[in-house]
């Protein structure tokens, strides 16, 4: 599933072409994806202004100049594809939703799993909206800081990796970020969440901006699906130094003369991969 860097990226190149445009019209090609396609939304949103795109947790909002807003979330296997003025190209296979604007531009969005979903609501009503009333805090906000990460975290004993996974408490974070931060600020993913000190709390809060910002730089991960607006994958997988790379050497150790390869534990029916070396467990 497409994590914040992903969103993010996509969200960027749709802006250059969405924001300030109209939409002429809305092809809907299938009743459904994960839940029904709202009623209205090929009629709702024409010939009104679009004032901003932004980004909830994996949501991708448009809002529109009369105070409605399209969210967008892709699901599993859901992408964007952006087709400019003049290029003439077929559609592609399971297009399920088309956005055409008045200057001719085309955004498919295509989903041959169909976990995605589409909502329509008034922009007013955002927060009592099911999938975005209960979500944490951004942790690429200037609300976001290590204070505010105990916070979250205070209250629960939960494994680490699963307290970061839980949109309740930050948004965004999926498998390999979360991955990733917690190698890069030594911190075992079985560790009880608040059992976290306030040196663990910096480093952690640390490194996942710091992780999020340079995947959104490189344009995401590509492991499977999910690729840019154009069609190219993201280069950010090139990076990673434990997620997917089981029973290869710890690059960290390496560096100092040890041989340790990463290890991979399931959490939560999920892959977690770690370096026993240089995230201590907890418990031994």
């Amino acid at each position: 599933m497409p994590e914040l860097p992903e969103v993010e990226t996509i969200l960027q190149s749709m802006k250059s072409v969405l924001e300030g445009q109209t939409l002429s019209s809305i092809d809907v090609n299938r009743p459904d994806l994960r839940l029904p396609f709202p009623q209205g939304l090929s009629t709702i949103p024409l010939h009104q202004p679009i004032i901003r795109l932004r980004r909830r947790a994996k949501y991708i909002l448009i809002d529109f100049q009369h105070d409605w807003t399209i969210l967008i979330h892709l699901g599993m296997s859901g992408r964007l594809f952006i087709n400019h003025a003049g290029e003439n190209l077929p559609p592609r296979k399971h297009e399920h939703l088309v956005l055409w604007t008045e200057n001719k531009h085309r955004i498919a969005l295509v989903d041959p799993r169909r976990f995605g979903m589409v909502c329509l609501f008034q922009t007013k009503q955002e927060e009592q909206q099911p999938q975005l009333a209960h979500l944490g805090i951004e942790p690429l906000s200037d609300h976001f800081t290590a204070q505010t990460l105990a916070e979250a975290l205070a209250t629960t004993r939960m494994p680490i990796k699963n307290a970061l996974l839980d949109q309740r408490r930050i948004v965004g974070l999926g498998n390999i970020y979360v991955c990733e931060a917690l190698f890069k600020a030594r911190i075992h993913p079985q560790k009880a969440a608040n059992s976290l000190d306030k040196k663990d709390m910096k480093r952690l809060h640390g490194f996942i901006v710091e992780i999020l910002q340079e995947a959104i730089a490189a344009g995401g991960s590509t492991l499977r699906d999910y690729v840019h607006t154009d069609g190219q994958p993201g280069a950010f997988q090139n990076l990673h130094l434990v997620y997917g790379r089981e029973g290869e050497c710890c690059l960290i150790c390496l560096t100092k003369g040890r041989s340790v390869s990463v290890q991979r534990i399931t959490q939560s029916s999920r892959s977690t991969f770690f370096c026993p070396h240089c995230q201590k467990n907890p418990h031994k």
